[in-house]
């Protein structure tokens, strides 16, 4: 009772997910047939709730590989907080997951279209990312992106911030 085969409404993780479990029958079992209904018509074509299920997973696959890049870019901050001494975010060589040849320095990343902020760890040396044989960047990394804001009484180059 309640279950619908209604997909048009899936959040992009939620997609991706579906697109988990189809694989995972694909690569583990043959198929024997197609169920008529919303996704195959009765000879088995697929119908347009399919086609626009599948156009979902692959923008939902595109949007992954931005964000897996964006991470790159821009690894999450190591952060902790207690009531004695407030918030820090500091930067590593492996700080968010991410592993890498530079440590970084903590700043708040606005992302267009939404309200907030996080604290992400950025290069600060070399060109920007994406432009590895620029000659108008000033070596700074990426910390004249404009999507990036310093922490208020944190020095602009440390490599901890204490709030």
């Amino acid at each position: 009772a309640g279950l619908v085969d209604d997909v048009s409404a899936l959040s992009p993780g939620e997609m991706l997910a579906i697109q988990s479990w189809l694989s995972f029958y694909g690569d583990n079992y043959d198929p024997v047939g197609k169920l008529v209904g919303r996704f195959y018509d009765e000879n088995g074509a697929p119908t347009e709730a399919l086609r626009q299920a599948e156009a979902a997973i692959e923008e939902a696959l595109k949007f992954q590989a931005e964000s897996k890049q964006r991470k790159q870019q821009f690894p999450p901050c190591n952060s902790e907080w207690s009531s004695a001494k407030g918030s820090r975010f500091w930067c590593s060589r492996q700080s968010g997951g991410v592993n890498r040849d530079w440590t970084g320095v903590p700043r708040k990343l606005y992302r267009p279209g939404s309200g907030g902020s996080h604290c992400v760890c950025v290069r600060t040396t070399g060109p920007p990312w994406g432009q590895p044989d620029s000659t108008e960047h000033g070596g700074r990394g990426d910390l004249d992106n404009p999507h990036l804001e310093e922490y208020d009484g944190c020095h602009p180059l440390a490599e901890q911030c204490v709030l």
